[in-house]
């Protein structure tokens, strides 16, 4: 049976890093007097040279502070830093150059916001709220409501209709009494890219949304994944931050939290978590439905099995040349001699050797000889010895016979 809990409900908002308008274009004659042609020619060039090296030196140094290239990149480790949630709701509202700081302290994010915190004890379920954009060049519209995972989107959510949605929909959990309930499809991918409330989403969400798109639109999948640029989620430092809500191989809907994603992570994303399903375990930083410690102690688990794995291999190399050297293990003889060879493998040898010869008689030696050439060097070498000895004692025996 679900244990219901109360709810925690959180709320995502972004800065706006838009640039400013640009700055009116100088008159080119009003840089150097009319009368010096060449001067003016020279000025012009040295500022636009000027320019253009402040501008490469103002990227190199976003990206080194903000972006993929950021020095605490990978520092952290990612497993176990989601809160616990049972259901996700994002409100569709404006894009993010327009968001402040603090979604909620605009318009109908402050509403829905003052709302859950009036009925935050009577929500059962763990439920989180972020902001998505929305309205024109989006997937959804300003006011549309998204819920995961049930995957229903409501439209057009109002400022007088907040009070009776929360009541409706997150206290009671029954449909939106005033709206009309729409199934959600396919995979839906949110990026965080609220600049406005850390800079690094700012810098990184919308490079990972472009990479995304393109990525969706060359195999052709623009009807089945969706993503969307969202406010705030937690962990600023993690950036860049996205959340995957997708079918699993049952039809559930999952939700997984990646962190640290650069471009050159969004094929295996679509690849393989999209795609396949399989979960990308160095940038996993939890899912819907877990607690931090659980997820903390999923991750560690994946440590231990990537080590224990590590270690498997390792003894079975181990193994391997442990074999490897019996089979095959040298030692330098006298005289620079070598004798690679197995003790065992030799003895078992040199008994079949000797059983032969003893089957063979004193008058089998032809045989014999025609059998050892088919042998190994190193058989024939410790035949050869045995043959000399078995010979010794042929003639002794011959030479006793006749004296005798």
């Amino acid at each position: 049976m679900r244990i219901a809990h109360p709810a925690r409900s959180l709320i995502s908002f972004t800065l706006d890093f838009s640039s400013p308008p640009p700055a009116k274009p100088l008159s080119f004659h009003s840089l150097t007097p009319k009368t010096t042609e060449r001067p003016r020619r020279r000025v012009f060039q040295f500022s636009m040279e000027k320019t253009e090296n402040v501008s490469t030196t103002a990227t190199e140094d976003a990206d080194a502070n903000y972006g993929f290239n950021r020095s605490e990149m990978y520092k952290s480790n990612l497993a176990g830093t989601v809160g616990p949630y049972d259901r996700h709701v994002f409100l569709c509202f404006k894009n993010p150059d327009a968001w402040l700081p603090h979604v909620e302290e605009d318009d109908l994010p402050k509403l829905v916001s003052t709302a859950l915190k009036t009925r935050k004890d009577d929500i059962t379920v763990k439920t989180k709220v972020t902001i998505c954009e929305g309205g024109e060049g989006t997937e959804f519209e300003n006011g549309d409501v998204l819920i995961f995972p049930d995957m229903i989107k409501y439209k057009d959510l109002k400022a007088s209709d907040v009070d009776g949605f929360v009541d409706d929909v997150l206290v009671s959990g029954k449909p939106w009494a005033s709206g009309v309930q729409e199934v959600l499809t396919g995979t839906h991918v949110f990026v965080c890219a609220h600049g406005s409330r850390d800079k690094r989403c700012g810098v990184c969400g919308p490079v990972l949304i472009e990479k995304l798109k393109e990525g969706i639109e060359s195999r052709g999948l623009k009807d089945k994944i969706f993503v969307s640029a969202c406010s705030h989620v937690g962990g600023h430092k993690y950036a860049g931050n996205l959340i995957i809500y997708s079918p699993n191989s049952e039809g559930k809907t999952m939700g997984h939290w990646y962190g640290y994603v650069t471009p050159e992570d969004v094929p295996e994303i679509l690849d393989q978590h999209i795609e396949k399903g399989i979960v990308i375990e160095r940038i996993w930083r939890g899912q819907m439905g877990l607690s931090a410690e659980e997820g903390e102690r999923i991750g560690e688990q994946k440590l231990r099995k990537g080590k224990d794995k590590t270690k498997s291999n390792k003894h079975e190399e181990n193994s391997a040349e442990a074999a490897k050297d019996n089979v095959a293990s040298c030692c330098q003889g006298a005289n620079g001699v070598s004798c690679c060879r197995d003790g065992s493998s030799e003895t078992i040898k040199e008994k079949k050797l000797v059983e032969n010869i003893e089957g063979h008689g004193k008058c089998g030696l032809d045989k014999l000889s025609r059998w050892i050439g088919s042998l190994e060097q190193s058989d024939v070498l410790a035949a050869v010895a045995v043959v000399g000895a078995v010979a010794t004692i042929a003639v002794a025996c011959s030479f006793y016979k006749r004296s005798g």
